[in-house]
């Protein structure tokens, strides 16, 4: 019961953080989520308008990791700078989990298939399979990036595309993905570990894991 009402508290202060996001300055917002976050104990450390504003900082994050879990719809971040880190090696080593959605399983009644049609609704050049394409095309990378890589495991999942979720040993990204905007164009909400809204996003990510099969 405690682990529930963290949660929903958890949530009402993310939203109420997230009307913050439209008004004020940053150093305001940085206050209000400061505190929201002392207030419920949700753990937000930072609140984004959009996904695409959080890039930097997620790159930032994810060169001090010591694992990293990535849930995500189309899978574009994987190919771009916050994680070209990663696939370039070095001499640190990252246990990297990454899920991906199964382009195989494309028929009408495959979450794929409905987040298409989805995002179709306000981008016509979706709605025909073009976003099981593009999530083929991105495996396809991945797969030629992370050859050989023992340490880093992609798995394909046929669930809800309800969100984005990339964590790591000390943070968690959240983007909550809305019907009518692609995700890129959707909230970003980053929490710290071993808050209720970090163990919930990890409890999600093993059990997609758990669902999935390997690519």
């Amino acid at each position: 019961m405690e682990f529930l009402w963290g949660v929903l508290s958890s949530l009402a202060a993310s939203l109420i953080g997230v009307v913050a996001v439209w008004f004020g300055s940053q150093r305001v917002r940085g206050w209000l989520v400061a505190w929201l976050s002392r207030l419920t104990g949700v753990g937000v450390l930072r609140i984004y308008a959009t996904q695409s504003l959080a890039n930097g900082a997620l790159e930032h994050d994810l060169r001090r990791a010591r694992w990293i879990r990535a849930f995500v719809s189309r899978g574009n971040e994987l190919t771009r700078d916050s994680f070209s880190g990663l696939w370039a090696g070095g001499s640190k080593s990252v246990e990297v989990h990454l899920l991906i959605p199964d382009p195989d399983v494309a028929d009408a009644d495959s979450w794929l298939a409905r987040r298409d049609l989805e995002v179709g609704n306000h981008d016509p050049g979706f709605g025909g399979g073009l976003l099981a394409r593009q999530v083929r095309a991105n495996i396809d990378y991945l797969c030629a990036r992370i050859a050989g890589r023992n340490e880093v495991q992609m798995r394909l999942y046929n669930l809800p595309h309800f969100g984005r979720i990339i964590a790591t040993d000390n943070v968690v990204y959240l983007t909550v993905y809305q019907d009518s905007e692609h995700g890129r164009n959707s909230p970003c909400l980053v929490f710290r570990r071993s808050s209720p809204m970090y163990d919930l996003c990890l409890r999600l990510f093993a059990l997609a894991w758990s669902d999935a099969r390997s690519a």
